[in-house]
């Protein structure tokens, strides 16, 4: 499938298909989505309840690896560590991977984003002595795990182009996959989306959007 480069809003670069009219992040601006989506409203909303040493983090469509990058960016100034799943089913090649400025405009070496692509999949790597990355190339309907994250990066791309990603069935597997009090986050905001995380069990809550959007999504499986 063609990928061309695309400029945001906030001046970093994402990927566009063309076949699909889509993009990898938000048009209004890919690292600003991700610092509101899912480092605020995920991997802090969760912290500042749970104050835990490790987290465990499942991404639901790792693609350009942006989710990833801030993540582990956070836990070089933080307290925490992270084991970090990446799931992807198609993965980018490393010279789409390459025209990606996440590094310059978040003042990091380019070096560090790199090794996340570069690190082999299906294997535990530890990318630093707080970051523990593991690649997995897979459907999400694929996915088998049980009471295993703390928080779900659902980052699918949306429900125009791919509504098979945002159903019952896919969201009770997201359920299965987080431990008690975990939270999924999304960008999305879609009625459609809502009911199926409800139907699998979510307590679902509208947020304030990222920029751009007025709203989007975050899911806690309650203790039960």
């Amino acid at each position: 499938m063609k990928r061309s480069l695309f400029k945001t809003g906030d001046g970093s670069y994402t990927l566009h298909i063309p076949e699909w009219d889509e993009q990898y992040h938000s048009k209004h601006g890919a690292i600003a989505e991700a610092l509101h989506v899912f480092i605020k409203e995920g991997l802090y909303h969760w912290f500042s309840k749970n104050k835990s040493e490790t987290i465990s983090i499942l991404e639901i469509g790792f693609g350009t690896g942006l989710n990833a990058f801030l993540t582990f960016l956070e836990t070089e100034t933080n307290s925490f560590n992270v084991a970090y799943t990446g799931v992807e089913a198609y993965p980018l090649q490393i010279d789409e991977i390459s025209k990606l400025n996440y590094f310059s405009l978040l003042n990091t070496s380019e070096e560090n984003f790199l090794k996340l692509h570069v690190s082999p999949w299906e294997v535990k790597t530890k990318l630093s002595e707080k970051f523990q990355l593991t690649k997995q190339q897979r459907l999400f309907s694929e996915i088998d795990a049980e009471n295993t994250f703390n928080i779900i990066y659902f980052d699918a791309f949306g429900i125009r182009v791919q509504p098979e990603l945002w159903t019952e069935t896919i969201f009770k597997i997201m359920y299965k996959s987080l431990k008690p009090d975990g939270v999924l986050v999304t960008y999305a905001a879609n009625g459609n989306a809502r009911r199926a995380m409800q139907a699998a069990g979510f307590i679902v809550e509208r947020l304030t959007g990222p920029p751009g959007k007025k709203e989007m999504l975050r899911g806690t499986k309650v203790k039960g």
